[in-house]
């Protein structure tokens, strides 16, 4: 076992704190990442803050991480000590079910193991990126290509990835109109992915204070959901609406928003239940979906692509001393648009 430095919250709503914890030895497979970035998702908030159910304490969050591989176990064939590395939402999985036969890791029929806030195989409480370094299976550790900084490129293991599946799945592309609910983490990912892909995209807000923002990203139109003439303006406009807010909507109003068959998808996840009358959806022949991330090749393709269109996240990094401050922070939409830690102020 290896002691690392990490940040973590001790108890759930607790401030986050620095701390030390172990990492495993290096095994056959495996490879050891020296940590230089940790990108700061509102999940990461959700979860050291108990809103999606109790989670494993002391935690350390982080699930954007981009780094540099210090070490490989004897059986690794994929990387070499100074490659350049990330790791995303999840660390492990059964690898034999269906879905994970499928390249659909995270949809594997036992679980997949989360990156932190989860039990490995062996029952270990499983830490994440907000520390100096991680020790991960080959197979769970994805390629980041040269085009990107590794500092822009940390957020693409959630942000990127949670926004770029469901575009693709869902036929974003030359002839599509696309609305970006929400202009955030999240929200800028999808605009640009989905300009890069070739749609038409719309950006939907609750104000016009980020338009200018969302122009430069990509968007060809911007619009304030404030507004309720936005919704009659736009009534029947959109291919696919991709929401990325945690916020409740009035799902009633965005389907509306749909053409005949458009669908809206849901990568944003609430803590609270939301209601859906289903006249919205019957009328239509609309549907409502939601979309976790990708799978681990889907991932690097993701990373691939946005190398060759030269898509980063727009970051702020900060030290590891300013976490608690960050999150605050992220809670006020008061980040454009994802903090990102410098591991070497841990």
């Amino acid at each position: 076992m290896t002691t690392v430095a990490a940040y973590a919250a001790p108890r759930a709503k607790a401030p986050l704190e620095r701390t030390t914890i172990e990492r495993r030895p290096v095994g056959e497979f495996d490879i050891l990442i020296d940590i230089k970035f940790a990108g700061i998702c509102h999940s990461d908030i959700h979860q050291a803050r108990d809103g999606w159910g109790e989670g494993i304490f002391p935690m350390v969050p982080g699930h954007e991480i981009a780094g540099i591989v210090a070490e490989t176990g004897p059986g690794v064939t994929r990387f070499k000590v100074g490659d350049r590395v990330g790791v995303g939402c999840m660390v492990d999985s059964c690898g034999t079910c269906d879905a994970c036969l499928m390249g659909r890791e995270q949809h594997c029929a036992e679980g997949n193991t989360q990156t932190y806030n989860a039990l490995d195989r062996n029952g270990e409480p499983t830490y994440g990126g907000y520390s100096t370094h991680l020790v991960v299976t080959e197979k769970f550790a994805l390629s980041i290509p040269e085009g990107i900084a590794l500092d822009e490129a940390a957020p693409l293991l959630c942000a990127g990835i949670t926004t770029y599946s469901p575009l693709r799945r869902w036929g974003a592309g030359p002839g599509k109109k696309v609305a970006v609910v929400g202009l955030g983490g999240l929200g800028h990912m999808a605009v640009k992915i989905a300009h890069a892909l070739g749609a038409e995209v719309t950006v939907l807000s609750q104000s016009l204070r980020k338009k200018d923002d969302g122009l430069k990203l990509g968007a060809d139109h911007y619009y304030a959901t404030g507004d309720p003439r936005t919704f009659e303006e736009l009534a029947g406009t959109f291919d696919v609406i991709l929401s990325t807010v945690s916020a409740p909507l009035d799902f009633g109003a965005y389907l509306a928003l749909l053409r005949t068959e458009g669908t809206l998808v849901n990568v944003g996840a609430p803590e609270e239940p939301v209601s859906l009358n289903l006249f919205s959806l019957i009328l239509g022949n609309r549907s409502i979906a939601g979309s976790a991330i990708g799978g681990i090749e889907e991932t690097q393709e993701m990373l691939d692509f946005c190398a060759v269109h030269g898509l980063g996240a727009e970051i702020e990094v900060i030290g590891a001393g300013q976490v608690n401050e960050a999150y605050e922070r992220v809670l006020a939409s008061d980040v454009r648009y994802r903090f990102v830690i410098d591991t070497a102020t841990i």
